[in-house]
């Protein structure tokens, strides 16, 4: 392959690995991973470095791999992030390159990021006299729940690393746009789970029965309305009950019902907030109908917090690399989650967004990440390529 030659256009050099980068895409598309061991995705981005001069890290409890390219000279050193994992879902966009892999897909676009992050690698490891200090390459398994940012840190990615950065594609921004916003960008998510405890028997006789299910019904009422009565209006925040459970036939009150569903917050306030009173609204409802209750909160990922800074480098970058309709403020945060989160809480830096609406349709039509149909444009993943790469080159 020959050297690709930044020039005086950063945005032609990254379309110039086009072929490359939606080459890996797809072969990644086809064959997704779940969670934090990724053997044949890691065997397809060392494949994909080969050559490039970078020293290469593997992971020990994860299959991550941390590539680094050090410049020789003095200067900070840049951490550039791409996740490579799945979620388990079965495919039903037909294309040559779908998932070959029962009840498992490439949903939330992290096979681009894998892509175009080798891409920038690509780039400026052929380009490393432009640029002073390090680049660290950041391929992470295991966001899909699995905290895999944060083995990783404890590995030490983040040793020496002066800022971080990410890119994150979303079906419902307009091909090719960067959005991103200093402060809160997307929510905590942490999961809980409540048992209301009765005492079951005869339908047909709940005056001898503790019923469970009318103290389930009301807690879910309680849950919903205890969010806009303890919150402060101008701050953000949700309880969803994603999941009830409970009996097992029509004339059989049970002895128990099960509950769990998601917390969302766009501050650690306003999270312990919801903790706090989701369980004292859970064990309430239930002493009321005579019954008892079990509810805890399984932490999940906090909440992610751009440098204010940070966020607004990439909006100048992505201005002056893309041009100025490419690069767009972002209004409001998100109630996704991301455990780049764990790596925000650690050094200066920032994601952002890049829009990936298929061609045909609107950001309010397209198939949403997380969908059995989501499919991406891949006209302007050279996009993300350049944007990684300007990044990085920032001194």
């Amino acid at each position: 392959m020959p050297t690709t030659s930044i020039g005086p256009d950063l945005l032609t050099a990254a379309s110039d690995l086009d072929p490359g980068t939606i080459e890996l895409r797809r072969e990644i598309h086809k064959d997704p991973e779940l969670g934090l061991q990724l053997p044949n995705t890691q065997r397809r981005v060392l494949d994909a470095l080969t050559g490039l001069d970078l020293d290469i890290t593997l992971g020990e409890s994860t299959t991550s791999v941390v590539a680094d390219l050090d410049t020789g000279k003095p200067g900070p050193t840049v951490l550039l992030r791409g996740d490579m994992d799945a979620l388990p879902l079965q495919e039903d966009y037909d294309t040559p390159f779908q998932s070959k892999n029962e009840g498992k897909m490439h949903a939330c676009g992290h096979d681009s990021h894998v892509a175009m992050l080798a891409s920038a690698a690509r780039l400026l490891s052929e380009n490393r006299s432009e640029f002073n200090g390090k680049i660290r390459f950041m391929f992470q398994p295991g966001e899909e729940g699995c905290h895999g940012a944060k083995y990783m840190i404890e590995e030490g990615v983040l040793d020496g690393v002066d800022r971080a950065f990410a890119i994150h594609v979303f079906t419902n921004f307009a091909d090719g746009v960067i959005t991103t916003r200093g402060g809160s960008l997307m929510a905590s998510a942490d999961r809980f789970e409540i048992t209301v405890e009765g005492r079951g028997g005869h339908a047909s006789a709940p005056h001898h029965c503790v019923d469970p299910i009318p103290a389930a019904a009301a807690t879910i009422t309680g849950l919903h309305t205890m969010v806009s009565r303890s919150l402060d209006p101008a701050k953000s925040g949700l309880v969803t009950v994603a999941h009830i459970e409970a009996g097992t036939t029509n004339n059989v009150i049970p002895p128990s019902a099960f509950l769990e569903g998601t917390i969302r917050a766009l501050d650690e306030e306003t999270r312990a907030t919801l903790h706090n009173d989701l369980v004292r609204v859970a064990e309430g409802t239930a002493a009321a109908h005579g019954c008892s209750c079990n509810a805890s909160i399984i932490p999940g990922y906090p909440v992610t917090k751009n440098n204010a800074e940070q966020a607004d480098l990439v909006l100048k970058v992505a201005a002056g690399v893309l041009g100025e309709a490419n690069s767009v403020a972002m209004p409001r945060p998100l109630l996704g989650a991301e455990d780049f989160s764990y790596v925000l809480q650690e050094v200066p830096g920032a994601m952002a967004f890049m829009g990936v609406c298929p061609e045909g349709l609107t950001p309010e039509t397209a198939a949403p990440n997380h969908s059995n149909l989501m499919r991406i444009s891949e006209e302007k993943l050279a996009n993300g390529v350049a944007l990684y790469a300007a990044m990085a080159m920032q001194r």
